[in-house]
C-alpha cells in the first residue's frame, strides 16, 4: 500500500500574542537584554575607571618621588607612621579592602549577590582606591593592578544593580579579568587570567559575556591612553642554543624565589607560628615595623620605593643595575604585603623578577640583556601567582617580545613546578580563604 502523502508543515504564524511573548523574553525590558546592557556598560565603565585610577596612582607616585628627593631621610619616620595609619583606617572602616584585591574577587564568586554588599561594595573599593594611593604616597612597594581587579568587579556589580539583574559568578570573573586587561592594556592576558586564577577551574564556563567584557574594557582603556606598550617595545629574542642553557636556570631560580614569597605571605596570613600570632595581636605595631623595613631599604638604596616600574623598565632596556636590587625589592614587597594595608603585588613582583633576571645576566653576560631579564620576570611572577600562561602573555604583550614566547613558556612551566616544591598552595587561592562573601564590611 503506498504511503500517504505528507502534508507540508506550516510555519509558525506571527500572532500578536507570540510577538508580545517574544518581546517579554528578549525585548528591551527582558532580563536577557538587561543583562547584556549591564555587561556592556560595566565593561565600558571599567575601562574608564581603570585609566583614572592608574593616572591618579601615577600622580601620587610622582608626589612621593619629589618628596623623597627633597627630604631623603624623613621617610624613616613618615613611612612607618603612614603604614600604621593606613592599617588603622583599613581595619576601622574598610577591613575587606586589605591586601591585593584579587583574593576578594575569588571569594566573591561563592555568593556574588552578598559580595556586592561587602567584598566588592562601592564603599569597600572606594576605600581600596584611596588607601592604595595612600600606600604609594608612603613609599610602599605596592601596585595598582590587584586593586583594579577588585574595583572592576565592583563596577560590574553596580551596573547590574542599576539594570536590576542578578549578579552571577561568571560576571564577577568577567569584571575582574576586564580589570587586568585595562590595567596592563593586555586583553589576551585578561582572558587567560580569568581561566587560570579567577575561575576555580577551566570547566567554569568561559562565556561570550566574559570575553566581550574583557575586550570592551581593554578597548576603552586603549582609546583613552593610546596604543602604548606597558614596558615599551623591547622585541627581545634569544638564540636556541643560549635558551637551552638560560631557560632552566631562570625557571628554577625564579620559581623557587616566587614560591618562597608566596609561602611567606601565606604563613603570615594563615599560619600558626609565634610571629603570626604576634602580628595579629599587635597589627598596628607590626605595620609600623614593616614600614620601618620598607623605609630603611628605600633610604639605603633609593630604588625599592613604589612599584619598581622604572627600575624594571631600565633593566629590560639594558641599563646596568646593582645585583642587590632583586633581593632588596623582594624584602620591601614582602614587608609591604604582610603589613595589612591595601595594595597589589603584580607590578612589584615584575620588578623583583627583573632583579632576578639581572642576577641571571651576571651569570650569562654574553646573552641579550633584555631577553634574560624578561625570562627572570616570567619565572618569578609565575612562581608567585602560579599562573604560567598569564605570566607569559603579560610579558609578551607588555614588552612586544613575541619572538621570545617559546623560551618564556618553558621558563614559566619550570617555574610553576619549582614553586610547587616550596609552596603547595596557590597564593591567591590561599588568601581568598581569609575572606567570606558574608563577612561584615
Amino acid at each position: 500500500m503506498p504511503d500517504a502523502p505528507t502534508r507540508p508543515r506550516r510555519g509558525r504564524r506571527w500572532t500578536p500574542a507570540r510577538f508580545r511573548a517574544l518581546l517579554r523574553s528578549r525585548g528591551p525590558t527582558s532580563v536577557r537584554f538587561r543583562q547584556r546592557i549591564a555587561v556592556i556598560t560595566g565593561a565600558v565603565a571599567i575601562g574608564i575607571v581603570a585609566v583614572l585610577f592608574a593616572e591618579a596612582s601615577d600622580a601620587t607616585a610622582v608626589l612621593f618621588d619629589h618628596y623623597v628627593r627633597r627630604l631623603p631621610w624623613l621617610p624613616l619616620l613618615t613611612t612607618p607612621l603612614g603604614f600604621m595609619a593606613l592599617v588603622w583606617l583599613t581595619r576601622r572602616y574598610v577591613p575587606l579592602a586589605r591586601g591585593s584585591g584579587i583574593p576578594q574577587v575569588m571569594a566573591a564568586r561563592a555568593d556574588p549577590a552578598a559580595a556586592t554588599g561587602n567584598l566588592i561594595a562601592v564603599k569597600t573599593v572606594a576605600g581600596k582606591a584611596l588607601l592604595t594611593m595612600g600606600a604609594i604616597l608612603c613609599g610602599g612597594s605596592v601596585g595598582r593592578e590587584g586593586p583594579t581587579v577588585q574595583i572592576a568587579a565592583a563596577v560590574m556589580g553596580v551596573s547590574h544593580r542599576l539594570m536590576r539583574v542578578t549578579m552571577k559568578g561568571t560576571v564577577v570573573i568577567a569584571g575582574g579579568a576586564a580589570g587586568v586587561a585595562a590595567a596592563f592594556n593586555t586583553p589576551l592576558a585578561g582572558v587567560l587570567f580569568a581561566i587560570e586564577e579567577l575561575a576555580a577551574a577551566y570547566e567554569q564556563r568561559m562565556t561570550l559575556m566574559v570575553l566581550s567584557s574583557i575586550v570592551i574594557a581593554g578597548m576603552v582603556a586603549q582609546s583613552l591612553t593610546g596604543n602604548y606598550v606597558y614596558f615599551g617595545e623591547i622585541g627581545a629574542h634569544m638564540p636556541l642554543t643560549a635558551a637551552l642553557v638560560v631557560v632552566p636556570v631562570a625557571g628554577l631560580a625564579g620559581g623557587l624565589a616566587g614560591g618562597l614569597f608566596a609561602r611567606a605571605m601565606l604563613a603570615l596570613a594563615r599560619g600558626g607560628s609565634r610571629l603570626t600570632r604576634w602580628s595579629k595581636a599587635r597589627p598596628l605595631l607590626f605595620a609600623g615595623l614593616c614600614g620601618l623595613v620598607v623605609a630603611g631599604l628605600g633610604v639605603a638604596t633609593g630604588l625599592t620605593w613604589g612599584t619598581g616600574y622604572a627600575a624594571a623598565r631600565g633593566m629590560i632596556g639594558g641599563v646596568d643595575a646593582p645585583l642587590w636590587f632583586g633581593p632588596a625589592k623582594f624584602v620591601a614587597t614582602l614587608a609591604t604585603a604582610v603589613a595589612g594595608l591595601p595594595g597589589g603585588i603584580f607590578a612589584p613582583s615584575l620588578a623583583v623578577g627583573a632583579g632576578v633576571g639581572n642576577l641571571l645576566h651576571a651569570l650569562f653576560p654574553a646573552d641579550p640583556t633584555g631577553a634574560v631579564v624578561i625570562l627572570g620576570m616570567v619565572a618569578y611572577f609565575t612562581g608567585v601567582v602560579r599562573a604560567p600562561l598569564t605570566a607569559v602573555i603579560i610579558l609578551s604583550e607588555t614588552t612586544a617580545s613575541r619572538g621570545l614566547m617559546l623560551p618564556m613558556f618553558a621558563a614559566a612551566f619550570l617555574a610553576d613546578w619549582a614553586s610547587q616544591a616550596v609552596c603547595h598552595e596557590k597564593l591567591y587561592h590561599g588568601l581568598s580563604a581569609t575572606f567570606s562573601p558574608h563577612q561584615a564590611p
